[in-house]
């Protein structure tokens, strides 16, 4: 599927995983379009959607010259990463999600840093990690400013990442044991430190990436995610059974404690909580409701981080 651009030599090779994300992805491929440099793919793993991705693409297939797409029956972003990089033809890959827009310099700005990167290591053993900004804004995701809220420790996440193919091929790529949600682009980052790569921030290449904003009706979708993640976690654990891990997790007696005394033992949760949030979400503040209600969304992730380490003995 797809149609690749003729006789252009690809040096990079943009991997994007997507689930019936139709209408931020459209915003995402235009944009990845309008890049001001030569030489690039665009690898779409759709992962099963139901909402007509690749139709509308098929449709429209003119306006996309650099996008290769290929369909997946629905297997989890791992195996879509996975098949991206198999089909990829570039040296580099990068990896974005299908809810992130970008600017025109973004590939330039990756461009630059491995440049850089190449320059003062004198080798390739490090990757690129370009700056991500949460936005709500559907109809105009890049007008968002930066927010200490959309500052990450994470060491390698495929929100925003430019790496060399073959370390990704001699790391093992993704693990698609990680079935639910979380945590294994960070496993696979694990094993990315352990043959010596090293991260260099990029924050000229910025991907804006766009949710909803919060309402009272995510919130047990957000629950189950965070007890997903609990479990992933504990896959995670076994997989690299360290003190980094476990506090990455929040599968310690610190973390257990904080979220326990900040939710007053569970008191504070989704129902005793809905008012003030939907007041915050009235005056115009549903970021700060989030940010609230990770409260007892963390409480919900520890809870389920001890349940399944449990389950797992």
């Amino acid at each position: 599927m797809g149609n690749q651009v003729v006789g252009e030599i690809v040096f990079f090779s943009v991997v994007i995983p997507t689930y019936n994300r139709k209408p931020i992805l459209e915003k995402c491929l235009r944009a990845l379009e309008k890049q001001n440099v030569q030489g690039y793919e665009i690898v779409l793993v759709d992962d099963g959607s139901t909402d007509g991705t690749l139709e509308w693409l098929e449709a429209h297939k003119e306006e996309f010259p650099h996008v290769k797409s290929f369909l997946q029956d629905h297997a989890g972003p791992s195996a879509a990463r996975n098949l991206g990089v198999e089909k990829a033809l570039g040296d580099t890959i990068i990896f974005i999600d299908s809810d992130l827009v970008v600017l025109e310099n973004f590939l330039q700005a990756h461009a630059d840093a491995l440049t850089q990167g190449q320059k003062e290591l004198g080798s390739d053993n490090f990757f690129t990690y370009g700056a991500v900004i949460n936005t709500a804004n559907f109809d105009n995701p890049t007008a968002e400013p930066y927010k200490i809220t959309d500052f990450s420790a994470a060491f390698f996440a495929t929100g925003n990442v430019a790496i060399a193919k073959h370390w990704l091929e001699e790391a093992g790529l993704f693990d698609t044991g990680f079935q639910l949600y979380g945590w294994e682009d960070l496993e696979l980052g694990v094993r990315l430190k352990k043959l010596g790569l090293k991260l260099i921030k990029c924050p000229a290449a910025v991907g804006y990436h766009w949710h909803p904003a919060f309402n009272l009706e995510q919130i047990p979708n957000l629950i189950d995610k965070e007890i997903q993640r609990g479990r992933m976690g504990v896959l995670f654990y076994q997989k690299h059974p360290t003190w980094e891990v476990r506090m990455m997790i929040q599968m310690t007696l610190l973390h257990r404690l904080l979220w326990g005394v900040l939710s007053l033992n569970g008191a504070l949760n989704e129902r005793t909580m809905a008012p003030f949030l939907q007041w915050l979400i009235n005056q115009g503040k549903p970021q700060l409701a989030l940010e609230i209600a990770r409260i007892f969304l963390n409480w919900y992730n520890v809870k389920g981080v001890y349940q399944a380490y449990a389950e797992s003995k």
